[in-house]
């Protein structure tokens, strides 16, 4: 892999993860782009313990553009977007409409209440370009090419973890209308977090509190159960495991495990890289073929802290979709969005044998 590190014309960062025999990096961005202006801060809720972020400048950003407005292709000398190259491979850039970034200011105001504390949300979000090909996805990918979005992952999650005010690194996928995205072109995002995550807390908590009754690791053993019983595992390889949880909250819900502890992206070898890159291009394909249409996902890698608790966390994904039939979406509705109170209406192993079924009929030949 080369890694090559140039600046868009308004001073944001764009890094291009090459196969070596990729040609160098050397056009300009010729746009004429004001500086990036971000006033994002974070504001504490008292009573759900979390911070939440206020980034009013997103009402602006774009929203669906026609496939020959894409900022995310490659440009070209009818249409410059956010890669000045005529081709790429896979390519990681500032986002211009950052919920989190180094240069937000400071905040003021409610400063002295301590109901009411606010920061500047500072960190960084950046957009992971897959491919150059705007009609693909993930799940098209050779694994080869695969392999260096696995490598981009890790490359930025060691290199954001090194930033002061990162508290935490979420490489994650939407895809899908139907899931909110902003953009057709396949792509991911990575947010580099002021705070640790509430979800990240909630599992460090329960990880810990099994810790200190049994002397286990929580994941390890919720991995060792699960690979037991078999009912739900969707996926084995010799580095990685997959399975369909058994409380799981989605209709379709599957976990990627590596089989040994890592504490993010950045700890995984050569080996478990190669095979996560065949691993999860395989999963993927089954799951558009669960229904016989593309599907709607959310995937999250769930990664420790940067600076906390990195012995009790163990690298894991999250993939999950509202679809639940061919032609039904799940919406949540009051219990899971009002409440947290999460109902499916598929139970965890009916979705796992489907999966699994799904998975084996779609090879990578």
């Amino acid at each position: 892999m080369r890694l090559t590190s140039r600046r868009l014309a308004d001073g944001r960062e764009i890094l291009f993860f090459d196969r070596d025999e990729a040609p160098e990096r050397v056009s300009e961005d010729r746009r004429d782009l004001a500086p990036v202006r971000t006033t994002s801060e974070i504001r504490y809720d008292v009573l759900a313990d979390e911070w939440v972020a206020v980034t009013a400048h997103r009402q602006t950003r774009t929203h669906l553009p026609p496939a020959d407005e894409c900022p995310l292709c490659p440009s070209t000398p009818a249409f410059l977007t956010e890669i000045p190259e005529p081709d790429y491979d896979v390519v990681v850039f500032e986002n211009r409409f950052p919920s989190f970034a180094t240069t937000v200011p400071d905040v003021s105001g409610d400063a002295g209440d301590p109901l009411f504390a606010r920061r500047p949300a500072r960190g960084r979000c950046e957009v992971v370009c897959f491919s150059s090909d705007h009609s693909g996805s993930f799940a098209d990918l050779p694994v080869e090419h695969a392999r260096l979005v696995v490598d981009a992952w890790a490359q930025r999650t060691q290199a954001l973890s090194a930033l002061d005010e990162v508290e935490q690194v979420f490489c994650f996928e939407n895809r899908g209308p139907e899931i909110g995205v902003t953009l057709h072109h396949p792509h991911g995002q990575i947010y580099a977090y002021p705070f640790v995550t509430p979800m990240t807390r909630r599992m460090l908590d329960s990880a810990r509190r099994h810790r200190e009754r049994t002397g286990g690791n929580l994941f390890a053993e919720v991995l060792a159960a699960e690979l037991r019983a078999q009912t739900r595992v969707v996926w084995q390889s010799t580095h990685w495991a997959g399975f369909v949880p058994a409380a799981a909250r989605w209709p379709v819900e599957v976990h990627l495990y590596p089989r040994r502890q890592v504490a993010d992206l950045s700890e995984l070898d050569d080996a478990e890289r190669d095979d996560l890159a065949a691993s999860y291009v395989q999963v993927l394909r089954g799951l558009d073929a669960l229904f016989g249409v593309p599907l709607p996902y959310i995937a999250g890698w769930y990664q420790a802290p940067v600076r906390g608790d990195r012995d009790l966390a163990w690298l894991h994904l999250r993939l999950v979709s509202i679809r639940r039939a061919p032609d039904k979406l799940k919406y949540l509705a009051g219990s899971e969005s009002a409440m947290g109170a999460f109902i499916n209406d598929i139970t965890p192993e009916d979705m796992a044998g489907r999966v699994r079924a799904a998975i084996g009929s779609t090879p990578l030949g």
